[in-house]
């Protein structure tokens, strides 16, 4: 049987004004892993000049400004200096990012019966929570 040290992984680039995300969304990410709804395993922030230069931040760099002394990072490194590149390429001037690698801890168990069963997913796709509510709202009217 296959023993899966982790399960699907997802990479977010969540986008700011500003220099820094505030202190909620800070918060929304501490919540998750305390409920164990994820498990995280990379976080950096991301800054772009007015200039147009990159300002890229370790958790540890900013873990007094933000409280995040307790968040256990699982796999600091994980987003890599190319991964980093490729996401903040999109970020405008002025602006701000959260680079967030998460496990879906609910997903690993799912995953390993799959790999037990032969499966595999063959295709996947995120609708937007903006979407969805909007289209919800739509159907709904």
């Amino acid at each position: 049987m296959t023993d899966f040290e982790y399960g699907p992984v997802e990479i977010y680039l969540i986008g700011f004004s500003g220099e820094r995300p505030g202190t909620d969304v800070v918060d929304a990410i501490r919540d998750l892993v305390r409920a164990e709804t994820v498990n995280l395993l990379d976080l950096l922030f991301v800054t772009r000049s007015d200039l147009g230069e990159l300002t890229v931040l370790e958790i540890e760099e900013l873990a007094d400004d933000y409280g995040l002394n307790d968040l256990e990072v699982a796999e600091m490194g994980l987003a890599g200096d190319e991964d980093v590149e490729d996401l903040a390429e999109s970020l405008a001037p002025g602006t701000s990012a959260a680079i967030l690698v998460v496990e879906h801890a609910w997903a690993r168990e799912f995953a390993q019966a799959l790999d037990r069963a032969g499966g595999m997913v063959l295709g996947s796709e995120r609708i937007p929570a903006p979407v969805v509510n909007e289209l919800v709202a739509m159907t709904s009217a």
